[in-house]
Formats: C-alpha cells, sequence, structure tokens
C-alpha cells in the first residue's frame, strides 16, 4: 500500500488496522524508504461497527496506545482521554456507525451516532467520510451525509476507504473477507465488494470523482497537515538500573557499577585482572557509558544472575560474545581475549542512532526449554509488571502448505485436495526464485487437479499471491521488550495465547526499527537435556561445568572426524555430517566454522563449498581485495559470518555502521528480494565512486551472496560451538547420560527417540524396556552402560498415572497384577497400552504382553462375574519379535528391540540390499541398491529443487541425493512410503563421504507396515 501510494504521487497515507497498531511500525519503515509519511491510527470498534481514529499528536498516539491496552486487557477505560484535540476520527465507511444506519434509511439513528462520536473525540476533531464506488446508492448515500454534516457543523472529508493497493488484487481481497466470514467464495454474496474500486486512488482520479465537494479534497489534505505524530517521536526509554537498595541509579552511577562489578567478574573469569583484560574493558564501558547503555547490560546481567541462583543453565549467543564485559559479566562464555573477538562487531559508535532514537545491542540469552525458561520469563514479567513488560509479537506469514489450504477453501475445492498437496510435501523447500516455484507448483498440481480444470488458474493465482503475506499474529519464541514510563503507552498490550503472558502488536524487527529494546530469552532443546545430562553424571559421581570441559580434547575431534555425531548439537545432520569428514575440525574455532559453513545441500554432484576446497588446497585464497585480507584472511578469503559482510561494505563501499547493518539485515533468511535487490545496487554504486573495479565489485556481490546469506555472526558460531562441543563431549565420556537427555527432551533435532536409541546401542549402550517395576517417569541412568526407559515413553499414559505408579512402588512394591491396578487404578485405556507396550510383563499373572492384555480384561474387582475362579493357565501365545516391535512402535513410537531391517532381511532376505556399514568398503560410482527405514526427508530451498533422504538399518545410516528430475517423477513415492529401496550409484565426496546418488527409487517390498517409526520431513 505505500510503495503504491508513492507511486500514484500520494503524501501521506494512514493504515488503520482493526483494533490496533498491528501494520503501523512496518508501514513508517515502508514509508521513509519510499519518501512518503505513515499516519497512525486504528479502526476501533464502537458498538460493532468500525471508527477510523487518527493519532495527531504524541500525546493522542499514547493516549489511544493504552486505551487499547485496555480493550485488550479488559480492564477499565480511561475517561476523557480522547477528546483534547490529539486524536482525529472519521466516521467510517459503510460498515461504520453512521452509514450503516443510512442504508436502512435511519436517518436518526445515523444522527444519534454521529452525536455520539462527536461526544466522545470533541466537534473539532470529527470528519465525516464521502465515498464514492460507483454504487447504485452513493449519490442518495452522500446527500443524507452531507446533510448530516452540515447540520452538526461537521468538515467532509473525500475519502476511498481502500481495501487493496491496485485494482487487480480486488481477488485477493475477496479471498480474505471469506476467510475472514468462514464461507467459501460461492455463498459469500453481499460480503464482497461489488466492484474493483476501493484500491488507493491518485490526486487526479479523486479530483476528478469530487470535482463537486472541492471542500471534501481540501479537507482531505488540510487533516494530513493538522495530523504533526509520525513514529520517529514514539519517545521509548528503557529502564534505568535500580541498586541492591531499590534506589533509581543515575546515568553516572549505572556506569560506576557496571565497571565495579565488571572488575570482579573479571577477577573470577581470569584469576587475575591483568592489563590486557583492563585495557579491553575500559574501552568497551566507555563506549558504553556514551551511549548510555550501562543500564541495559546491568538489566541482562540482573535476569542472568536470576538464573543461576535458580541453577538453571543458560547462556548467551550472537553478536553479543564479542564483547568482553558480557563474558565477564556471566553472560556469554566465549572468551573474547583469547578469540580475539572485535568489540565493535557488537557495539559502535553508529548504535548512537538517529535523531530520534537509538539502535540497541542484541544479547540473546539461551535457557532450557519448557519450565526453567518459564520461570526466567515470569520473573522479568514481575519485576516490571503488567504495563512494563512484554512479549514481542510474531508475525505468521502464509507459508505454502498454509496459503495452499486456505485459497482451495476458498474456492471450494475439498480439504482432500489440501491434504494431499501436504502429503506430496507441498513446495515448502522449493526454491525462493519466482518462475522456478511456479514451475514447482504446476508440476506438482499436475497430480492433483486436471490442466482444463476451470478453478485451476484462480488457484495458482491467489495462491502465489498470498505466500508471505501476513495471516495472524502469534508469540516471539522468547523475545521480551520492557520499558521505564508504560509500556502501554508505547505499542498496545495484549493477551497472549499462553497464560500469565501478554504480547505488544509489533514483531521483533518492528520493535528494532523503532529503538525499542529486545532482549530475547530463548528456549534451547539442547540446554534442557544437557542440564540433566549434568545432574545425571553429578548423580553417578563426576560433577561437569561446561565452562571448565576440554576444548583441546583429542577424543572429541576423533568423533568429528568420523561424523558420528548423532543427537548432537548443531552438527547432528546430513549436510553437516557430510561437511565434517571434509573439514575435520582439530581446534574449537574449526567447530565453529563448522557450525556456521554448512547450508541447505552442500553436495550437488561434486561441488564442495569454497573454504573447504581453499583448506584443502584444491584452489588458491583469494580475499577479493588488498584491504580485505585483514576481514577475510581467517576464513581463506571466503566470508562465511555476517560481520565480514559489514566490514566489507564498509571498507570498499564507504558504508557507515548504519548502511552496512540495512545491508546484512536485508540478507537475512528471511530476506525481502525487493529489499535485497536496492541494498545491493546501492552498494555497487558506492563501490563505483570509490573507484573500484568491476571484476572486485562483481566478487564482493557474489561472495556476499553465495555465503554470507546463511551466515551466523562469528560471536554467534563461537557461542553455538561451544554447546556443540559439548555435546559432543558427553556423547563421548557420558554416553549413557547423554542419550538418556536427549531421550527426555523429544522431539529436538533430526533424530526421533527410536532412532537414538538404536545409535546407542550402536555404541554399546543397553537399553531397557519400559516396566512398571523399574521405571521411572522420565527415562533414567541405570549404570555408565545401562540406560531404562521411562513410563513417559507410554503414549496415552496420563502424568497422574505415571506418578501414581512411581509413588505406590516406592511405598510398596507390586506383588500381583491385582494388587497394582487396584493401587494405580489406571483407566480401560490406559491399562491396555501398558499391556501392549510389555511395562506389566514383570508381574506374576502377565508373564507376557499378550497375557496381560488378556488379564487386564477380566473382571478383577466386585462386578458381575465376581467369585469366579480366575484360570492361572494361560494357552495364549507369545507375541513374536516382529509383534512386540509393531506394539513397541504403536505405542512408545520406540523399541528397544532388534531394528525393523534386520527383521526384514530374516524374513526375506531377497531381494540383496547393501547395509548402511557396506558402504564404507566399495568404489566411487558402483552401481547399488541400499534400502532402509526413511528418518530425514529434506528438500532446501538453495538445493535447486534436489532431495536428500537419509535411510536408517541395522547398522547406521546411507544418506540418498535425489536429483531434481527423479524427485519430480518418484515425488509420490518418496513422500508417502515409509520404507525405501533406492538404486543408483555410489558417490564419494572429499573426505569419504558415502552418498547414493539415485536412479529409481521405490516402496521396500515386504516390509511390516507396523514398524513405521517417525521422520524428520521438509523442516
Amino acid at each position: 500500500m505505500v510503495a503504491r501510494a508513492a507511486e500514484l504521487g500520494l503524501g501521506a497515507i494512514a493504515i488503520t488496522d482493526h483494533e490496533g497498531f498491528y501494520g503501523s511500525a512496518r508501514a513508517h519503515k515502508a514509508a521513509l524508504e519510499h519518501g512518503v509519511r505513515a499516519i497512525v491510527g486504528a479502526t476501533l470498534e464502537i458498538d460493532g461497527a468500525g471508527v477510523p481514529v487518527l493519532c495527531a499528536t504524541r500525546r493522542g498516539y499514547r493516549a489511544l496506545s493504552r486505551h487499547l491496552s485496555d480493550r485488550h486487557l479488559k480492564t477499565a477505560m480511561l475517561e476523557g482521554s480522547l477528546d483534547g484535540g490529539d486524536l482525529f476520527v472519521l466516521s467510517g465507511d459503510r460498515e461504520g456507525p453512521v452509514l450503516r444506519h443510512l442504508l436502512r434509511d435511519d436517518k436518526k439513528a445515523a444522527l444519534t451516532a454521529l452525536r455520539g462520536l462527536v461526544a466522545v473525540f470533541g466537534r473539532e476533531n470529527v470528519f465525516v467520510q464521502i465515498q464514492r464506488h460507483e454504487l447504485r446508492d452513493d449519490a442518495r448515500l452522500n446527500r443524507h451525509l452531507i446533510d448530516l454534516a452540515g447540520h452538526l457543523r461537521l468538515p467532509l472529508l473525500a475519502s476511498n476507504s481502500p481495501l487493496h493497493a491496485k485494482r487487480e488484487d480486488r481477488a485477493l481481497a475477496d479471498a480474505f473477507a471469506c476467510l475472514r466470514h468462514h464461507v467459501p467464495l460461492d455463498g459469500a454474496g453481499l460480503l464482497l465488494a461489488p466492484n474493483a474500486e476501493r484500491h488507493l486512488k491518485s490526486p487526479r482520479e479523486m479530483g476528478v470523482l469530487f470535482a463537486d465537494l472541492p471542500e471534501a479534497l481540501a479537507n482531505t489534505w488540510r487533516l494530513a497537515e493538522r495530523i504533526d505524530f509520525t513514529l520517529e517521536k514514539l519517545g521509548y526509554e528503557f529502564p534505568d538500573f535500580r541498586g541492591e537498595d531499590g534506589r533509581v541509579l543515575s546515568m553516572g552511577e549505572q556506569t560506576e557499577y557496571l565497571r565495579r562489578v565488571s572488575r570482579e567478574g573479571a577477577i573470577r573469569r581470569y584469576g587475575c585482572y591483568r592489563d590486557e583484560v583492563r585495557r579491553q574493558l575500559e574501552k568497551e564501558i566507555e563506549l558504553i557509558a556514551r551511549l548510555e547503555l550501562s543500564g541495559y547490560f546491568l538489566i541482562v546481567r540482573d535476569i542472568v544472575e536470576f538464573a543461576r541462583a535458580e541453577g538453571i543453565l543458560c547462556q548467551g549467543r550472537g553478536s553479543a560474545a564479542n564483547s568482553l564485559v558480557c563474558f565477564v559479566l556471566g553472560i556469554t562464555n566465549v572468551d573474547t581475549v583469547k578469540h580475539g573477538l572485535v568489540f565493535e562487531r557488537f557495539l559502535s559508535e553508529h548504535l548512537a542512532g538517529g535523531k530520534q532514537h537509538k539502535s540497541w545491542p542484541d544479547i540473546d540469552i539461551d535457557f532450557p526449554s519448557g519450565a526453567q525458561r518459564e520461570k526466567v520469563i515470569q520473573y522479568v514479567f514481575r519485576k516490571y509488571g503488567e504495563r512494563g513488560a512484554a512479549m514481542t509479537a510474531n508475525v505468521i506469514t502464509y507459508r505454502p502448505k498454509s496459503a495452499f489450504r486456505e485459497m482451495s477453501k476458498v474456492l471450494g475445492f475439498p480439504s482432500s485436495l489440501a491434504d494431499r498437496f501436504s502429503m506430496l510435501g507441498g513446495d515448502a523447500e522449493a526454491p525462493r526464485d519466482g518462475e522456478e516455484r511456479r514451475e514447482g507448483f504446476e508440476n506438482l498440481m499436475a497430480g492433483l487437479l486436471p490442466p482444463s480444470h476451470p478453478r485451476l488458474p484462480a488457484l495458482e493465482n491467489l495462491y502465489h499471491a498470498v505466500l508471505g503475506m501476513p495471516r495472524h499474529l502469534g508469540q516471539h519464541s522468547g523475545g521480551m521488550v520492557i520499558c521505564d514510563r508504560g509500556l502501554d503507552e508505547v505499542v498496545p498490550i495484549q493477551p497472549a495465547t499462553m497464560p500469565g503472558r501478554t504480547v505488544v502488536q509489533w514483531d521483533k524487527d518492528d520493535c528494532e526499527d523503532l529503538g525499542i529494546v529486545k532482549i530475547d530469552l530463548l528456549g534451547l532443546g539442547m540446554l534442557a537435556a544437557m542440564e540433566e545430562m549434568i545432574e545425571i553424571t553429578g548423580r553417578l559421581g563426576t560433577r561437569v561445568e561446561p565452562a571448565g570441559i576440554d576444548l583441546a580434547d583429542p577424543a572429541v575431534f576423533e568423533m568429528l572426524h568420523r561424523a558420528d555425531t548423532v543427537g548432537t548439537f548443531q552438527v547432528e545432520s546430513r549436510a553437516q555430517m557430510a561437511t565434517l569428514s571434509i573439514l575435520r575440525p582439530n581446534t574449537f574455532y574449526e567447530v565453529a566454522i563448522q557450525v556456521a559453513i554448512v547450508r541447505p545441500g552442500p553436495i550437488v554432484g561434486e561441488l564442495l563449498h569454497p573454504y573447504l576446497r581453499r583448506r584443502n588446497g584444491l584452489e588458491r585464497v583469494d580475499c577479493i581485495h588488498d584491504d580485505l585480507r585483514g576481514v577475510l584472511g581467517r576464513t581463506l578469503g571466503v566470508p562465511l559470518f555476517q560481520e565480514q559482510v559489514l566490514k566489507m561494505s564498509m571498507i570498499l563501499a564507504g558504508f557507515d555502521g548504519g548502511e552496512a547493518t540495512e545491508l546484512r539485515r536485508a540478507m537475512a533468511f528471511h530476506r525481502d528480494d525487493e529489499r535485497m535487490r536496492r541494498v545491493v545496487a546501492k552498494l555497487r554504486r558506492r563501490m563505483s565512486e570509490r573507484e573500484v573495479s568491476e571484476e572486485v565489485q562483481e566478487k564482493v556481490v557474489e561472495s556476499t551472496g553465495n555465503f554470507a546469506l546463511y551466515g551466523f555472526p562469528e560471536s554467534h558460531a563461537l557461542s553455538f560451538a561451544s554447546i556443540a562441543y559439548w555435546s559432543c563431549w558427553f556423547k563421548v565420556h557420558h554416553p549413557a547420560a547423554f542419550y538418556t537427555g536427549l531421550i527426555n527432551h523429544q522431539p529436538m533435532g533430526f533424530y526421533s527417540a527410536h532412532s537414538l536409541i538404536q545409535d546407542a546401542k550402536r555404541h554399546g549402550i543397553r537399553v531397557l524396556p519400559v516396566c512398571c517395576l523399574s521405571s521411572g517417569v522420565g527415562t533414567r541412568v541405570v549404570d555408565a552402560g545401562t540406560i531404562r526407559l521411562g513410563l513417559d515413553r507410554v503414549s496415552g499414559l496420563s502424568a497422574a498415572t505415571r506418578e501414581r505408579i512411581v509413588k505406590e512402588r516406592e511405598r510398596d512394591a507390586f506383588v500381583s497384577l491385582e494388587d497394582f491396578l487396584g493401587r494405580v487404578v489406571p483407566n480401560a485405556k490406559e491399562r491396555r497400552l501398558l499391556a501392549k507396550s510389555g511395562a506389566l510383563n514383570g508381574l506374576p499373572e502377565a508373564g507376557h504382553r499378550r497375557r496381560a492384555m488378556w488379564q487386564v480384561e477380566l473382571p478383577l474387582f466386585d462386578d458381575l462375574l465376581s467369585g469366579v475362579e480366575k484360570k492361572s493357565g494361560c494357552a495364549l501365545p507369545e507375541m513374536t519379535i516382529s509383534e512386540r516391535l509393531a506394539a513397541d512402535l504403536a505405542t512408545q513410537g520406540a523399541s528397544t528391540g532388534p531394528h525393523p531391517m534386520k527383521l526384514w532381511r530374516q524374513r526375506l532376505g531377497s531381494p540383496r540390499l547393501l547395509r548402511a556399514t557396506d558402504l564404507e568398503a566399495l568404489p566411487q560410482g558402483l552401481p547399488i541398491r541400499v534400502g532402509g527405514l526413511v528418518i530425514c526427508r529434506q528438500r532446501p530451498g538453495t538445493a535447486k529443487g534436489h532431495c536428500f533422504i537419509s535411510l536408517e538399518d541395522e547398522t547406521g545410516i546411507a544418506n540418498l541425493f535425489v536429483p531434481k528430475k527423479t524427485f519430480q517423477r518418484l515425488r509420490r513415492v518418496i513422500v508417502s512410503e515409509s520404507f525405501l529401496m533406492a538404486e543408483g550409484r555410489l558417490q564419494i565426496s572429499e573426505g569419504g563421504q558415502r552418498t547414493v546418488h539415485v536412479s529409481e527409487l521405490g516402496p521396500l517390498p515386504g516390509c511390516e507396515p507396523g514398524h513405521v517409526a517417525r521422520s524428520h520431513d521438509f523442516h
């Protein structure tokens, strides 16, 4: 809308979302880019009718923001705060309080409604909207509106009340109307706009439409001139830090306090306050003080200190790990002095910001996901109050599956069509390029609808039009904003879907653009698992502190060289394993590079990442330009980290800090292609002005586009590398604790509990099944080489029943099935689940699953058959291994028994298939046939339509590369079959990683349908 307004020559545009400022932040940013003024407003619902309200001043904005918060939080409304001349109100369109009465020819009710607006907002602040949409009753309605305005001495305002930017967008607007009213297009009727006139119109078009009402046109411009407020004048302020006595500290006092606790932290970290550390700390604190950010660092430290006091594992990451202050305060765990990190990559003078607001440094903190992180979030809510803290929103956009489902629903297609689209993988990881995406969609639809279907063109157009557009407002995973003087005056607050939380109406990028500080309190499943690993090892007699783990352990690097990383953090994917065997990291910094280097689909044909080629001597080091050697030398001339992109633009194009940051943000994963083109064009222009050669320009643009797109900040990579290394260390030295922690925190990562159990067995860990006589609520370690699955593995067994089993068993051992059932009192479904899972086998009357399944159905209590003697014998045969495996997978999604492929080979053995381990001894190019259980399907957007599949058997994992054409031909089989058999040639990449280049692929014949485990597909 804003871009179109600029094209039409409009000087200002107001975005008035229903009951909020949801789109105002993005409209403001777009308006700055296009030279248009974005007026802030909202459509209030008054007596069921929509009333547009515009903010004329900062005071009016604050009043309306608080009013909206009151409405959403259902608290008492402010009285007398909306009529001070700081807010302007329009009478509304056909859904407004005035026109809805005139549509029924009720002039008295319309007059009453208009007087109501005057009473609330003041006579000088109410405008009567006049609209001409080429509808039959326009003239009649406008005559009445003119009469009403004259009667109450109110000004007229010419308006088009646009619903869409261009005339051709009407179809999408109609589709949204159908979704809003939950009706298909065929049944929408009068809910749809009669024509396409409600689009943005140029001043000339509006002049023609309202040539007979020049005062209405003039009032439009007068109103815009009377509105002084834009979001540049938001006036957000971050809280000042309070001292130990509760007193608010001055800026100087906050800096001195920061200096003191930093010095104490440095002594704690290094054992002394050596000169190198002192100089760096003073340099950082001086800049922090100059930018008035001391309180920010102290508040983040306070949050971390709370977590540590509660025994909650946490670690800061992102660019904050470039800061020595963050390291000595305990916010991060990366030693910036040791690794030579540059503070300016985290905080520099340009962050002083523009005239209206400063930008804030980005500090993200990872906490264990679940209850531990929630403790920290609730601490922040308690400390800053309901109106002082809230979560940031997350704008959920239309992705392929949701876009197809909703647009096909609007057009009247059955839901089964959307189900088939989703089953075939949609094009969730299809190329981002428009033409390739359209081609992929057409190929997919060829198997779903006949090309001649009359509604297929409409479906295709709506599908592509809605992709990437906002769908609904969600809650960010952990971003929190806090404010010193009422957050509800800065941005409206509303309840989150999760009890005990509130959320602002803007997402994290909106907040950042407007200088609102966001502290990310993120949940990380691996930290939750690692917290349990630490607790387990401590219980077994070995106290482990992650910060004290040796980062040069040869056994860890040996495991990384083998790519034996199933279940570890960040280095566990198929792509990571393929690259590990090539990079073969030998230092912690190389683990950080390993974390950052992998992009989707690194092995396509025989292409290797330039860094790997250069490191292994296959390509010469090229730093692009002599002035970039200091920036790119550490990564052999390849920009792997976002800071490098920033520095390159500053050195060669003369970008200031803000411009360089804009380039980095434009290249983020969720980048806007148009935004990216504009920034790159500016980069080229500025390099040309500085007489940088065309050859160097091409290399800069190509390298940043190819290799920095998915790059981490270097400090972020180091932070993640710490967790990655720690997880590998636990797998090497405490495997039982490692697998127990992972199994208890599923789902997480690439591998299901079933795959983790299989990997544990391959590493010599004995995995015992669920047992009501021995299992705890969760999986637990029996000894250094044995783990026992927990009762929580049984799907459908309530938490209360699990707790009761353990509690009753601790009180007194179960002596019989009747004793167990009488004391635990599981319901009928739970009794059957426990019997089928084998958890009751240890009880005398049970013995084996089939007998237990019979016994739990017998009348064990006083019922119709009481007194009937129960027979102790049982003629039911035991389940076969295959049946037990199927029962395990049905009740637990995992099994401690043999792998399904081992049973398949024992049962059939033909056609002969190679095992995963057999591939290690075979030469390049050999025709082979493999088969197994699908545990992962991936089709990255950057892999040009190629697909990657991981097949698991009893010996390990075989990786398949499915070319684009083969995937398109065999898509249905690939996405729908749980066991696959593939034929192709063995491809050996540098480092010895084996991949099967697939030519033919089909379902594995003779496999048992009950032997299916969960797979990780298209994430």
